[in-house]
C-alpha cells in the first residue's frame, strides 16, 4: 500500500485529500478516511494537502501509526465494509462504519 491514513484523520476528516486524489481511491468512514490498498498510485499528492500530517507513505509510516497500515487495507474487507475493490470512491461509498482500530481510539 503506498499511502496511509493515520490517526491525526480520527474525527477531523478534513478531506481535502479527496478533491486531489486523481484516481479517487480515499473512501469516508464514520470516523477517518481510508486508501485503499490497491487503487492508490503512489502519486503523494494527498500528503502534500493533508492539513495534520495524517498522510504518510508505507515506508515513512511513523512507528507509533503502523497498526493503520492493516487497518487502511482491512476497512474494505468483508468483516467491516465488504467492499473489495469498488474502483473508486463515489456517494455510494461511503458509510458511518470503521476499522475496529478507529472505532475503539479514544
Amino acid at each position: 500500500m503506498p499511502y496511509v491514513i493515520a490517526s491525526p484523520c480520527i474525527d477531523l476528516k478534513d478531506k481535502a485529500c479527496l478533491s486531489v486524489c486523481p484516481v479517487d481511491c480515499i473512501y469516508e468512514g464514520g470516523r477517518t478516511l481510508y486508501i485503499h490498498p490497491t487503487e492508490c498510485i503512489d502519486c503523494g499528492l494527498c500528503e502534500t494537502v493533508c492539513p495534520v500530517g495524517a498522510i504518510h507513505a508505507d515506508d515513512r509510516l511513523p512507528e507509533a501509526e503502523k497498526p493503520f497500515l492493516a487497518a487502511n487495507a482491512e476497512f474494505f474487507g468483508p468483516d467491516v465494509t465488504g467492499w473489495g475493490s469498488p474502483g473508486g470512491a463515489d456517494a455510494r461509498r461511503t458509510t458511518d462504519k470503521d476499522h475496529p482500530l478507529v472505532a475503539s481510539w479514544p
